[in-house]
C-alpha cells in the first residue's frame, strides 16, 4: 500500500520540477558543445553589469558608501565596543577589522581595501603615550603621516584614508568619529581611484 502511496506522490509531481535540473545540465552541455565547435563564448547580459552596480546600492537604491575601520584591540576596538554597549547611534556602513596595535598596520593593508572597492579607510589607535606596547601608535603616526603624502602624491582625494586616536572609554567619541567619516566618504562617492576592476 506505501508502494501505491508513494507511485502516485511520484507520478503527480509537476513536470517542471523533474526538469529544472536536467534544464541546468542541458544549457552546460549545450554551452560546451558550442566551445568545442570554435564558437565564442556569448557576451555577458547587459544586466549583469548593472547588477554589480545595484549591488553596490542600499535597499533604496541609493549609492551606501563601505568603510573599513582598523581598529586597535586594547583602546578604539574598546571604545567601539562601548558604543554598542550604550546603544550609541552610528551608520552601519563600517566594517571592522581588528588589529593588535595601530602600530602593526602596514599600509598595503590601506591600499588593499581600497583597490578590493572600499570607499574610506579608517585607522584608529590609543592615543599618543597610552599605548599597551609602549610606542607603537608613535610608529604608527610617523608611518601614516608619510603614507598621507603618498596618497596625495598617487592622486587620492583627501578624505578617503582617516587617521584617528580612539581610547576604551569614548564609546561616544567613537559614533561620532564614524559619523564623521561616513559623511565625508559620501561627499566624495563612490571610489573609482585604485580600484581593481575585472573589466
Amino acid at each position: 500500500m506505501t508502494e501505491d502511496l508513494m507511485e502516485g506522490v511520484a507520478l503527480s509531481a509537476p513536470e517542471e520540477q523533474k526538469c529544472c535540473c536536467s534544464q541546468g545540465e542541458n544549457q552546460a552541455a549545450s554551452q560546451t558543445a558550442d566551445q568545442m565547435e570554435g564558437d565564442a563564448p556569448s557576451a555577458p547580459a547587459a544586466g549583469d553589469q548593472t547588477q554589480s552596480q545595484a549591488a553596490r546600492c542600499g535597499q533604496k537604491g541609493t549609492w551606501q558608501p563601505k568603510v573599513v575601520a582598523f581598529l586597535c584591540n586594547w583602546c578604539s576596538y574598546a571604545g567601539a565596543d562601548l558604543a554598542g554597549i550604550s546603544r550609541i547611534q552610528y551608520p552601519p556602513n563600517i566594517r571592522i577589522i581588528r588589529v593588535p596595535c595601530s602600530g602593526r598596520i602596514n599600509p598595503v593593508f590601506i591600499l588593499k581595501a581600497l583597490q578590493a572597492g572600499a570607499d574610506g579607510v579608517l585607522i584608529s589607535g590609543c592615543h599618543p603615550g597610552d599605548c599597551h606596547y609602549v610606542s607603537g601608535n608613535y610608529y604608527a603616526r610617523r608611518k601614516f603621516e608619510v603614507f598621507d603624502r603618498l596618497l596625495d602624491y598617487i592622486g587620492l582625494e583627501p578624505g578617503r584614508v582617516f587617521f584617528s586616536w580612539v581610547s576604551a572609554a569614548e564609546g561616544e567619541n567613537f559614533g561620532r568619529l564614524i559619523k564623521h567619516v561616513v559623511d565625508e566618504v559620501e561627499k566624495l562617492g563612490p571610489a573609482s581611484k585604485l580600484v581593481k576592476t575585472l573589466f
